[in-house]
């Protein structure tokens, strides 16, 4: 396990060295919630739904967490074009040991950009129903990191091209943000998306959130809990199998 803290901890500084990593990450998520939360907010007060701001945070919240931990597979890439991870897998380690200290790094560092962007939020008017539920948010936004983090892992095991990892990132993270709810709520939404939605693991993620933050949620917290660990589960495994008979 010494390489699993090894890892992390070079996900961890590597992050935090990067200012500019750190502010260019924040700029999505906060022109989501600017831009979506102050141009919406009048028409979803006047649809009786409430508070705009309040709905939308735990989605940007997770779009912070999701971007930053998908994009962690580019660095995989750069790691392996410029040697660090062949040094890496020639060392007496168990690549399982290497893709989950690298898995669990990236999902350190995407729970931080998270954090960010919820304190951000409450300086534009979210409030959260009960601080305390920090707690059990900060669980919920490690799985959805986890999860995208070993998806990402997967992917860039199976590629040699920088260039085509943020492509195929943008087709399927896209997608997979519009399906969970984190945008419009899905209760009234078409059947066909609702049934889309039930198959996105970030819908779990984003439901956890939506509870822990306000205590209102449209599926089962405790069903998202156990859905979210399923899913980080099944796709770290497959990572595994990848990443063991990648080529560094």
């Amino acid at each position: 396990m010494n390489t699993v803290y090894i890892l992390w901890l070079r996900q961890l500084k590597k992050y935090l060295r990067s200012t500019p990593r750190i502010i260019g990450s924040l700029g999505q998520p906060l022109l989501f919630l600017l831009v979506f939360g102050f141009g919406f907010g009048s028409i979803f007060a006047k649809a009786g739904e409430g508070s705009y701001i309040q709905f939308l945070v735990p989605g940007i919240v997770a779009m912070a967490v999701i971007f930053t931990a998908i994009f962690g597979g580019i660095e995989l890439i750069w790691d392996r074009q410029f040697g660090f991870l062949k040094e890496t897998m020639v060392a007496p380690v168990s690549r399982f040991n290497i893709m989950l200290g690298r898995t669990i790094g990236g999902a350190t560092v995407s729970v931080i950009q998270g954090i960010a962007v919820l304190i951000i939020s409450f300086f534009v008017g979210f409030k959260m129903h009960n601080p305390l539920m920090i707690f059990p948010a900060l669980v919920f936004m490690f799985l959805t990191a986890f999860f995208f983090t070993a998806l990402g892992t997967s992917i860039a095991s199976r590629l040699m091209d920088m260039q085509a990892f943020p492509i195929i990132m943008n087709f399927l993270v896209m997608p997979l943000f519009f399906l969970s709810g984190s945008i419009f709520p899905l209760e009234n939404a078409p059947k066909a998306l609702q049934i889309l939605s039930k198959v996105d693991p970030l819908t779990y993620g984003i439901d956890g959130l939506r509870y822990v933050f306000e205590g209102v949620s449209s599926l089962n917290p405790w069903a998202d809990l156990v859905y979210l660990l399923g899913f980080s589960i099944i796709v770290f495994l497959v990572g595994r199998f990848l990443f063991e008979r990648m080529e560094a």
